[in-house]
Parts: C-alpha cells; sequence; structure tokens
C-alpha cells in the first residue's frame, strides 16, 4: 500500500472527522471525567494511526493501527453510556456509533491489507 503521508490515509481523515465531531458534541457536557476519556479516545485514534505510519516500519505501523481500534472500542463503550444517562440523545449516540464502526472496519481493512503485504 502506497501513501505520501499518514495525512493521505482516507482512514486518518476519517477518524479526525470523528474526534472532531465528539468534541462539539460534548462542548457543554458537564459530566467531566466522561467527557475527557470520550475526548481522549477520540483524539487516540487518528493520532495512533499517525504515529505508527511515522515508525518506518510495517509491524509498528499495524502494532499502533490495532492500538487505534482499541480506542475505537473504548469510545464506543463511552458512546453507549453517554446515552444510558442522558447526555447525549438515542439519535446522537446511533450516528457516532456509526461511525465508530465505520473507522473500525476501515482500520480493520488496512491491517488486513499491511499484513498481506508482508
Amino acid at each position: 500500500m502506497a501513501y505520501g503521508s499518514f495525512e493521505d490515509l482516507d482512514v486518518w481523515q476519517k477518524a479526525c472527522g470523528l474526534a472532531v465531531s465528539v468534541y462539539g458534541i460534548l462542548e457543554n457536557c458537564k459530566y467531566y471525567g466522561l467527557k475527557d476519556q470520550m475526548t481522549r479516545a477520540a483524539v487516540s485514534i487518528p493520532s495512533n494511526i499517525a504515529e505508527g505510519a511515522e515508525r518506518g516500519s510495517t509491524a509498528e505501523f499495524i502494532r499502533f493501527l490495532h492500538i487505534s481500534k482499541g480506542s475505537a472500542a473504548e469510545l464506543r463503550t463511552q458512546i453507549y453510556i453517554a446515552g444510558r444517562i442522558g447526555v447525549i440523545t438515542n439519535q446522537t449516540q446511533k450516528e457516532l456509533n456509526s461511525e465508530v464502526l465505520s473507522t473500525s472496519k476501515m482500520l480493520h481493512g488496512l491491517i488486513k491489507s499491511l499484513k498481506s503485504e508482508s
């Protein structure tokens, strides 16, 4: 898989958009602990994609993509909790979870692609 930089990766772009969405949705959230956890998990997804891409080895890139997938799972859990306690609406919960699942599937596809190349 050839790419110029991590900014060229669709999954990185999507993950950045997801992080921005989470920040916007939680802008006025009064549950600071949950807000902090959710924004950290959301930011961790594209950050680990970028860090892994810059490591210089396919094995390291794959390792960081797995970390990104873990952060996506963490965020999905936090979205579920936020919905259950009324921080976000059911509709927002569904939309965010859909975005996170889509991002996670893209990460999985990239991991598979990188493994088959090496």
